[in-house]
């Protein structure tokens, strides 16, 4: 289904442009309620409605660690803090550079 564009003329091309977003739309739409009725019959399988499983209280994200908590603050801006791992922050190697000590900066 080639169309040769270059023939049409600048009014055509503007409703041709037109039709093709109401077309996409229209697809998206179609396609979003083949999705969510997949979805259903697969959650259907198991035994479950797509809103039970939305809503089940049972299931929490998994964080993959545990939050550190800070060991290192910033002088300067007390709000700025640094749990001792990873990459150090640049205030810590400025406070370092400046001849501060690490353990002038521990909590």
């Amino acid at each position: 289904m080639a169309i040769d564009l270059s023939i049409l003329s600048r009014k055509e091309l503007i409703e041709l442009q037109a039709g093709v977003e109401k077309a996409l739309k229209d697809a998206e739409v179609r396609e979003r309620r083949e999705a969510l009725k997949a979805a259903e019959q697969a959650a259907a399988e198991f035994g479950f409605s797509l809103s039970e499983l939305a809503t089940d209280s049972k299931m929490r994200p998994v964080s993959k660690q545990p939050k550190t908590p800070p060991k290192y603050r910033n002088p300067n801006n007390p709000e700025e803090t640094w749990s001792g791992r990873g990459r150090k922050p640049r205030w810590v190697h400025e406070a370092l550079t400046a001849g501060a000590d690490i353990t002038d900066l521990e909590i």
